[in-house]
């Protein structure tokens, strides 16, 4: 990596979230259930509405950078998207353990198999591409959630 500026720092300690994504195996995963962690620890939705907002906004100015100082398309040691994918989902379910167990799965499946169109905006370069396919794979998530919210109570 040569000379690591404190910028380049930040951007790997936050990047791979706080360590996770240097795990050796399912470091998407972790971060997801990091994700899951923080939703269930967060009591406030507008507390947990702010994370998801400044992890989003952290995702899109780092990940490019990321990719460059790892020398890698969207490189695996960069989960903070994932984190940031996972907490879509959990936006708008209760805090009841069968929502957020299924939220979880919704959405480490639909990153996983990069059903479309989110096949193709992961080719997208940059943060687009690294961040755009987990943030479509939540949205699939709630989409799935609040439709089986309709028929659960």
């Amino acid at each position: 990596m040569g000379k690591t500026t404190l910028i380049d720092k930040l951007t790997i300690i936050i990047t791979t979230f706080f360590g996770i994504g240097y795990s050796p195996f399912f470091g998407g995963t972790l971060a997801s259930i990091a994700a899951v962690g923080v939703f269930l620890i967060t009591k406030s939705p507008i507390i947990f509405f702010i994370i998801f907002i400044v992890t989003l906004i952290l995702s899109f100015l780092l990940c490019s950078r990321a990719e460059i100082i790892f020398q890698e398309k969207d490189c695996k040691k960069i989960v903070i998207d994932d984190f940031c994918g996972m907490l879509i989902p959990l936006l708008f379910i209760p805090h009841n353990i069968r929502f957020v167990a299924a939220a979880f799965f919704l959405f480490r499946i639909f990153d996983a198999f990069k059903i479309p169109p989110i096949d193709k905006i992961e080719r997208l370069n940059g943060a687009l591409g690294v961040v755009g396919d987990d943030l479509a794979a939540g949205v699939y998530a709630l989409i799935m959630l609040q439709i089986v919210r309709l028929f659960v109570k």
